[in-house]
């Protein structure tokens, strides 16, 4: 009895714990969108909203200055789904190999190696894609410089990837066997019970790595930074320079001045980058929760 009552206290020690947790998160995120707000939206003194996200020039430091990040935007969009169309199709292809095809002998050592990947850091990762990669592009396809949005979304590709495989892994390994067995035994075959069976019940667990990687390549800074030339112009292929939100702030927070027309600027940006994360994320668990009923 003495027992019993220890555990139901502890119990509701642990759920008032993890109550208190999750407020704490959710007005931490509501300060941190508040003081974004306080601080960014003193931009509009100095240009509209319509200039601000749709001017097609970043000249912070210019006489008068000019405030589009258009250029930031789409720079940023581009590099995302590049990364996106790569990684994707590999980090899924790699987890349905580890969780159903790959033998059991070397199964853990393939998913420990592919979980280290995730522990690189990134601005070694863009070293590499800076010193290595952006050359090898430049040579392939005879460009004038190899730090271009493609550079960067291979690069964000490769930090996204672990983070996909991982949790889609996962995703698999989860799905009842009795379901590959009732499927084989109804005539499929393994490729049949592979796609038709067992990636439609983890569906739900391999659009949330998908989000989670999206969430990874669209907030990366420092490789990003490194590989993607920082040209602050509007994209029209992926074999030319572009620059990136999170890159912006990055390059440019060091140096403007404080209370400055340019941090104010910043900070505008800082909003919409918040803004499209969380939607991205309001997205994705809308399709989560559609696909589990």
């Amino acid at each position: 009895m003495h027992w019993k009552r220890t555990r139901s206290i502890w119990e509701y020690f642990i759920e008032k714990c993890v109550l208190i947790n999750g407020i704490a998160c959710i007005l931490l995120v509501a300060l941190i969108f508040l003081f974004l707000l306080r601080e960014g939206l003193s931009v509009l003194k100095y240009t509209s909203p319509w200039e601000f996200l749709l001017g097609e020039y970043w000249y912070p430091v210019s006489d008068p200055p000019r405030f589009g990040i258009l250029p930031l935007i789409l720079g940023s969009l581009l590099v995302t789904a590049g990364a996106i169309l790569i990684s994707i199709p590999l980090g899924i292809g790699a987890a349905i190999f580890i969780s159903e095809i790959a033998p059991d002998g070397i199964r853990d050592w393939i998913k420990s190696g592919v979980e280290l990947l995730a522990a690189i850091p990134s601005i070694v990762i863009g070293f590499i894609g800076m010193v290595v990669l952006a050359p090898f592009l430049k040579d392939l396809f005879s460009l004038p410089t190899g730090l271009t949005a493609l550079t960067g979304s291979v690069t964000l590709a490769f930090m996204a990837m672990p983070t996909i495989v991982s949790i889609t892994e996962d995703a698999l390994t989860a799905v009842p066997r009795a379901h590959r067995e009732a499927s084989l035994a109804l005539g499929a075959t393994r490729w049949q019970t592979i796609y038709r069976v067992v990636v439609p019940s983890a569906a739900s667990g391999i659009l949330a790595a998908i989000m989670l990687g999206v969430g990874r390549a669209i907030g990366e800074t420092m490789a990003v930074m490194m590989v993607t030339g920082n040209a602050a112009v509007i994209p029209h292929s992926f074999f030319q320079p572009v620059r990136t939100l999170t890159a912006t702030i990055a390059a440019e927070m060091g140096e403007t001045v404080h209370q400055s027309p340019h941090y104010f600027a910043l900070f505008a940006i800082g909003i919409v980058l918040f803004i499209i994360t969380f939607f991205i994320n309001i997205g994705a668990g809308f399709v989560i929760q559609r696909n589990k009923r």
